[in-house]
Parts: C-alpha cells; structure tokens; sequence
C-alpha cells in the first residue's frame, strides 16, 4: 500500500473544497481503518461548510484544513491494538457520533447526551468537542480511521450506497424509538417526503404502527409516497389547508399518539404549531428537522393534556445495528433510494447540485475508491 491517499479537504469556510495527497491515517488502540466505498453528502452540507461558523459559533467545525464527510459505508481495511468483534474484511457503515468515554453521561452509558458530543466529518456540540473533531477526520477520503464502537456490520443485502443513508435513516429510527413507536399507535410526520421524512415512510410500515399520517407541499413527491405501502398512508397537501384540522377529521376529533417534525431550520413555525395541536391526549412531539426559532407554545394545554415536546439528535451505533438487521430481516426495504453517485473530484459539484432531487428519494454519494 501506498502511503498517501486521496482526499477532499476544505481549507477556509466557504472555499471549494482541494482534492490532495495526505498521508493514509493509522488506527490507534480500539480504532480500525476503513477504505471509504460510498459517503452521503447530506443535504445541509452546504449550509455547514459556508455558514455554520456564523450561525453557530459555539458549535464548532474541526480545525482547518479538514476532511469533512458524515455518513461513511465501506469495509474494515485495518484493525488496532484491543478491538473486539471486528475483523479485516468486514463491510461497514461508520456512525460519525463522538463520545469522550470519561463524562459523566458517557460512564453512565448514555453516550449520545456526552458533554463533548462530535459528528466525524462534520460538526460538534460543544468547545470541547474540537479533540474528537481533530482525532477522527471524515469520510470524503479513500480510508478513514474511526472507533470500533461507531461500526454497523453490514448484511450482504445491503449496498454501499444505501448504507450511507443509514445517518438520516437513523435520526428517524431514534425519534420513533423515543415516541414509543408500536403497534396501535399513530403517527403524524410533517414533510413525509423529504430527506428525514422519507425514513418514517420506510420505518414506521416495518415497525408496524397502524396509522401513518403525512403531510407535504409537493403532490407528485405525496404520491411516491403513497406507493411505497399501499392502503398504508393517510397523505395531506399542506396547501389544501391547516394539517390539525384535517387530523381532527381523519381520527374523529382523537389526535395522533405521536407528532414527528421533520422540516428543516427555515420552516415556518405555524405548521410546527399545528402538528402540536394534533395531537392526542399524552402525546410525543419530536423534533428532528431542526426548526429553529422561539415558539409560542401553550403549556398549560401540554399540562392539561399531557403532551411532550423533546428533541432528538442522530442515532445510537446500536439503534444503526438494529437496523442492519431489519434490512437483512426483509423488514426495511431500501431499494425506493434513487442513488446519484459521483467520485471524490466532483465532490463540489455534488454538493452544489443536491438543490436538484427528487425529494427523500434521491440519495447523493461521493465514492472515494472510484475515480473520474
């Protein structure tokens, strides 16, 4: 093996990211090394490349210059001193999720909620995530050393490029899990047919809850939608009117048991505030999309009603084993993704171009290993 790779680094906020020659990283106690086959450049990667220090100054970015990538999928090149239940040959996805092992949350077993939180390749939550930034650099290269406890083994079922889906998969996986999401239950998703949206319509038919309710401003995207399980879906076009006032008529003045919002920081916070008002009494709203902003919620009707409100951020390596195994299983069917793929030269204009997609559907990857 040579010992420099390919990789796409980014040298200052709001710059073109260089294809250079940088030596190929080595795996340390409990890491491995993996040759990057597919990363998915996710849709907001734009926004964090050009204007995440602006916005969010108190989360920071890995030091420049950085190879940035979020969802890795590929095969175990490379394993360090100490790992357990990985081998050289195994084909995985990379959880970018960053813990520091020694807070408090993180002894506590709660690694998700660590003080230094990071996402590999991306962004961290907090000052102190900069090490794990700076430690474990992102997909958009032809290998990647990560921690052998971010690793999903992959079934053979399941492709490269699907697997790179499995970051915003996953944060819908984690909400309904969080929701207590089961049979009986239903579910309200607003924006069903976008990025994040598109996981409830593939995740909440296979983990069988009765109603799935949905909504979105695209009718052609409802469509596609509706065909992914039919008879399964109860489809609302937003402009078609208020999204409560067509829950209270599909359920009988009842509600939904839980309300997913899954629309991005620019929408508009009244359909947020509606989803909040269709809900059942002891009902679970979740954020996921991150729409921002203050909201003029009524608690004493939270109270009253016993509703919640909580956030939930990305995904457990474990929650992603699980659904490794639906896949495998023949339960989560991945095959709708439509894959746009383009080697690790045109990352900028993949980026550039994800504007263009066909909603949740379209899944554009950068494959490192493959060249122009």
């Amino acid at each position: 093996m040579t010992a420099t790779m390919r990789a796409a680094r980014m040298h200052s906020v709001g710059e073109p990211m260089r294809i250079e020659e940088v030596p190929i990283p080595q795996p340390g106690p409990g890491d491995v090394r993996v040759a990057v086959h597919a990363v998915n450049i996710v849709p907001n990667l734009a926004n964090i490349l050009n204007m995440w220090t602006t916005w969010f100054p108190h989360s920071p970015l890995p030091t420049l210059p950085a190879i940035f990538g979020l969802d890795p999928a590929g095969v175990v090149e490379a394993v360090g001193e100490g790992v357990q239940g990985f081998d050289v040959g195994d084909r995985v996805y990379v959880n970018p999720g960053r813990h520091c092992g020694s807070c408090q949350s993180c002894r506590n077993g709660d690694s998700i909620n660590c003080a230094s939180y990071a996402f590999s390749g991306y962004f961290g939550f907090s000052a102190t995530a900069l090490n794990l930034l700076d430690r474990y650099q992102g997909g958009l290269a032809e290998y990647m050393v990560a921690p052998a406890y971010a690793l999903v083994k992959l079934p053979d079922t399941l492709s490269f490029n699907a697997a790179a889906r499995l970051g915003y998969l996953g944060t819908m996986y984690s909400a309904l899990r969080k929701a207590g999401a089961a049979p009986g239950k239903s579910i309200l998703v607003n924006g069903i047919s976008g990025t994040l949206g598109i996981g409830a319509a593939l995740l909440a038919p296979a983990m069988g809850l009765t109603h799935v309710y949905g909504t979105g401003r695209d009718r052609g995207l409802l469509d596609q939608v509706a065909k992914l399980a039919p008879g399964r879906f109860h489809l609302h076009f937003l402009h078609d009117g208020p999204l409560d006032e067509w829950i209270r008529e599909e359920t009988g003045g009842y509600g939904v048991d839980i309300y997913i919002d899954a629309l991005g920081p620019g929408a508009p916070h009244e359909t947020f505030l509606a989803g909040m008002r269709a809900m059942a009494r002891g009902g679970i709203a979740v954020n996921i999309g991150a729409v921002a902003g203050d909201l003029p919620v009524d608690i004493h009707r939270m109270m009253d009603q016993q509703l919640q409100l909580i956030g939930s951020a990305w995904f457990t390596s474990g929650e992603g084993q699980a659904m490794a195994a639906m896949v495998e299983a023949g339960l989560l069917d991945l095959s709708p993704f439509e894959h746009h793929v383009s080697p690790l030269e045109q990352v900028n204009e993949a980026i550039s171009g994800i504007a263009q997609r066909n909603g949740g559907f379209s899944n554009f990857i950068i494959s490192p290993l493959a060249t122009a």
